[in-house]
């Protein structure tokens, strides 16, 4: 972390402040959050231009160079577009559209009036699947 880390609010002398949100998924234990961050555009006294990231009116290290769980501390972190985790949240909560689970199947009676079981096992053959497409003779 770097040593202006922790200041709080905008720095004097940004050219530019752009603001970004990303959304954050560890691919370790499964945490997801979203943050958003003010980009500061600067000039160093030799004229060399950075950022700084800020976060809740700190200066915080870039998300993209090496992004960490605060769940668990590992750096493999999936970084997405905003509003990945909130919908993802979103879908969690809603009432699922999974019909309820249908009840018992029943075998029909053979025509012949004896149950399934004494039916005799037909065994299907290719023949039995083209016989509709056979041409008659005329």
């Amino acid at each position: 972390m770097s040593e202006i880390a922790g200041q709080t609010g905008l720095r004097a002398g940004a050219s530019a402040v752009v603001n970004e949100s990303y959304s954050f998924a560890c691919m370790r234990c499964g945490h997801g959050w979203e943050q958003s961050y003010e980009i500061e555009h600067h000039k160093d006294a030799a004229g060399h231009e950075f950022v700084l990231y800020v976060a809740d009116g700190k200066v915080v290290p870039s998300p993209l160079s090496k992004p960490e769980c605060h769940h668990c501390d590992s750096h493999v972190v999936r970084i997405m577009r905003p509003g990945r985790v909130a919908s993802a949240r979103d879908a969690a909560h809603r009432p699922s559209r999974v019909p309820p689970p249908a009840g018992p199947v029943e075998v029909p009676a053979a025509a012949d009036g004896t149950d399934g079981e004494e039916r005799e096992h037909h065994h299907w053959h290719l023949s039995d699947l083209l016989h509709p497409f056979q041409r008659k003779a005329s």
